[in-house]
């Protein structure tokens, strides 16, 4: 075999190798071509949310850099949240820990040179807001180095769990949010309000390896009661903070929506989780039937 066809032979083998590992990724950047039809969107609509936060907190007598927005790219493509990075955003969340895996840089494969693109920067900010079992803590935390926050400690175990795996590992302290279930629905996480103090407690005396940051809460999904709920969190924060004997710019909340991040803002959250006002409507794949 001559020379030339050494190198043809060779590239038609990288070629299906690649795409190999590119099928490989799964969901990664499937809808890049229907993302490319909404180049601009997202970055125009987080714009539009940066005002909207700096109008609410100016209302609420603070300073919108006191207020953190993390854009939340939950079933998005990599595409459009590299929108969203190049327009300047660096703190974004996801709900599920393989789909932040996915997304978040580390050497998977002989090829990862060549599918970088398909990935995010390393120095996005990532927080988890969903639901974690502790079977999926270890892969979280190896599988995302950049991970900066998790939002949903709700009890001791899970706690426990993040608190060995980030020494395990030797990362930093993790940072963490307790999650307050402030609306009283079973079907939510969180520890219950008169609990919230006993977990936070747990936190700081028995977990070296994680730092306490704040509380955060999820309104009800009509909203009707939200005000109510951002009470509670208030009324918890100030529980906190004089049994830690820290003042209140020590714990931050973490409260707001898509729906209702403007009220929150005016009630003092200083950490609001954005969705589809960002991004549009969530795209789930349609279960298949037999």
């Amino acid at each position: 075999m001559n020379k030339k066809s050494v190198e043809e032979e060779t590239r038609k083998i990288e070629e299906e190798d690649l795409s190999s590992a590119v099928q490989a990724t799964g969901p990664l950047d499937s809808g890049m071509a229907a993302a490319s039809a909404t180049d601009g969107v997202a970055a125009t609509a987080l714009r539009s949310v940066l005002h909207r936060i700096q109008h609410a907190a100016e209302r609420s007598g603070r300073r919108s850099d006191q207020v953190r927005l993390v854009a939340v790219s939950k079933t998005k493509p990599v595409s459009l949240v590299k929108q969203v990075y190049d327009a300047g955003h660096r703190s974004f969340g996801e709900n599920y820990v393989q789909e932040l895996v996915d997304k978040a840089p580390q050497m998977r494969c002989l090829y990862c040179f060549r599918l970088a693109k398909l990935q995010l920067p390393d120095d996005i900010e990532w927080h988890f807001i969903g639901n974690l079992q502790s079977n999926k803590v270890k892969p979280l935390l190896t599988g995302v180095p950049n991970l900066a926050m998790v939002e949903t400690v709700d009890d001791e175990k899970i706690a426990n769990q993040l608190n060995r795996v980030a020494g395990n590992i030797g990362r930093k302290p993790l940072k963490v949010f307790i999650q307050v279930n402030t609306s009283g629905e079973e079907t939510k996480s969180g520890v219950e309000p008169d609990g919230c103090l006993e977990l936070v407690k747990h936190v700081t005396s028995n977990c070296p390896n994680l730092e306490f940051c704040g509380l955060m809460t999820i309104g009800m999904p009509d909203y009707t009661s939200t005000p109510e709920n951002f009470k509670t969190l208030a009324r918890c924060r100030s529980e906190v903070c004089k049994a830690l004997e820290i003042s209140e710019d020590q714990c931050e909340l973490s409260m707001g929506m898509s729906g209702d991040f403007e009220l929150a803002v005016e009630m003092g959250s200083t950490n609001v989780r954005v969705g589809s006002t960002i991004f549009g409507a969530r795209e789930y794949p349609k279960k298949q039937t037999n």
